[in-house]
């Protein structure tokens, strides 16, 4: 199965899931991600709004608020093509949608700071191996987001969020990919 092929069979699959396993699976996805001393020492968590079904980590979200934590979100950077801004998230925050439907911090009112100054960075994926390759949505936004790691190694750490049947055995990497640290999905945390 080429990449085209699985990214459509995965998406279907997510947006087929019911409303009781999708809250279920957010639960477990907040329970995981507190089995890692990663997640629970980060001070600056980068994180995704849930979209196309994608594991939702509004949980998580609350979770690092509560906690004290700094929380910032991916807006598609305005000047630099291809790639995401990093944007401080409060309850006060301006957002908008942008050109894909998402809702995302105003980058206008909003202080951006670069992803490796992130302690981790919780990104959704369409599926993952048990190499840590990561499959996205084929734009390829947070390979050239996160593209100075090649250079500098593992930081901050890249969790990667989804549901269990998002793992794979094995998919295709790119040399440009960023492989994850890490993935956490409602039934467990794994790090690679």
């Amino acid at each position: 199965m080429n990449k085209s092929e699985l990214r459509k069979l995965i998406r279907n699959k997510r947006r087929n899931l019911s409303l009781h396993r999708r809250k279920s699976a957010a639960r477990g996805l907040l329970t995981q991600l507190h089995q890692s001393s990663e997640f629970l020492a980060a001070k600056r968590v980068a994180l995704y709004l849930s979209n196309d079904g994608e594991i939702d980590p509004q949980l998580v979200l609350d979770d690092l608020q509560q906690r004290g934590k700094q929380v910032f979100l991916p807006v598609l950077h305005p000047l630099k093509q291809g790639h995401l801004s990093f944007i401080r998230y409060t309850g006060n925050t301006r957002m908008k949608r942008n050109r894909y439907g998402i809702s995302e911090p105003d980058f206008r009112y909003g202080k951006a700071l670069n992803a490796k100054y992130r302690s981790a960075v919780c990104l959704p994926l369409v599926a993952c191996d048990e190499r840590g390759n990561r499959l996205g949505m084929g734009a390829g936004y947070y390979d050239r987001t996160l593209a100075f790691m090649h250079d500098q190694g593992q930081q901050p750490a890249l969790i990667g969020c989804a549901y269990e049947f998002q793992q794979l055995p094995q998919l295709p990497a790119e040399a440009w990919d960023i492989p994850l640290t890490a993935i956490a999905t409602e039934a467990a945390f794994r790090r690679f």
